[in-house]
């Protein structure tokens, strides 16, 4: 049976359910995607959360990074997946300065939702992250917060690095965990750090944790599609798997991710830093 034909619950997922899952202990299936045809495929295959990343300014606009993608790009591709998808929860990245201030911040997340359909928004920042994020949660929008590596500060990190190797870095991302929480995040993202850091913000906060290249402890995991099709160029990261080797085709390709996210068997201590 291929992941087309394989009956899915169509009702809308919403935070009540993601928290039932994280209490339950079912693992959070969740992939990027940009347009109608593979977020179809990802909805057939079980996904259950589709992030309209920032991601798409090098897998799809050839860029080096996040930094040029414009609001209006996360606009146009995030009314291309709401638009042929209705199980998935479909959360829209807010990409470099668009969380410039809160009030700013609150206009263009208000945009993303009521012209794009999105659920909820995704955001990186600095100090003024939790600032934002309570700005956002306010106004009723769900927020995800994101930690860890923050592809938006590529130039002032100085490339894609593990993030919280050291005590009192890790300290300082279980710390803002909470804070992000406190402000209203209903949801964290943890993106390349080690293990021990996940599991001390999943100990720490009470909201769905889901991690990329954050080890085993975290609540769900997410992977940029291009490259678990091992269709990017350069060089894939370690906690990236090729399930399209193992596989030989896109939706029975989704089909093993949502297998493996689900049962545990992905990610390994390999995909993972300690």
């Amino acid at each position: 049976m291929s992941a087309a034909e394989q009956p899915v619950d169509s009702k809308p997922l919403n935070l009540g359910d993601f928290r039932t899952m994280r209490a339950n202990g079912e693992a959070i299936a969740c992939l990027t995607a940009y347009d109608a045809a593979f977020a179809a495929a990802q909805e057939a295959a079980g996904v259950d959360l589709i992030l309209v990343g920032d991601s798409l300014g090098m897998v799809i606009q050839g860029h080096r990074s996040t930094v040029p993608v414009a609001v209006d790009d996360i606009l146009y591709h995030t009314r291309c997946v709401t638009r042929s998808v209705t199980r998935p929860w479909v959360v829209a990245d807010m990409p470099f300065l668009s969380v410039r201030s809160p009030d700013y911040a609150v206009e263009q997340a208000g945009r993303l939702m009521q012209e794009a359909d999105a659920a909820m928004v995704k955001l990186e920042g600095g100090e003024s992250q939790v600032d934002v994020a309570r700005a956002l949660a306010d106004q009723g929008i769900p927020v995800c917060g994101h930690l860890g590596l923050q592809p938006q500060l590529f130039y002032k990190l100085g490339g894609f690095k593990v993030q919280g190797r050291e005590a009192e870095a890790a300290q300082a991302i279980v710390d803002r965990a909470k804070a992000l929480e406190q402000a209203g995040a209903d949801m964290i993202l943890l993106e390349c750090v080690p293990n021990a850091v996940t599991q001390g913000v999943v100990e720490a906060t009470s909201v769905p944790v889901i991690g990329i290249g954050a080890g085993p402890h975290a609540h769900g995991q997410i992977l940029v599609m291009h490259d678990m099709l091992n269709v990017t160029t350069g060089r894939k990261p370690r906690f990236v798997k090729d399930f399209m080797a193992e596989t030989g085709g896109v939706e029975a390709a989704f089909a093993a991710y949502v297998r493996e996210v689900k049962s545990g068997a992905y990610p390994q201590p390999t995909h993972g830093f300690g």
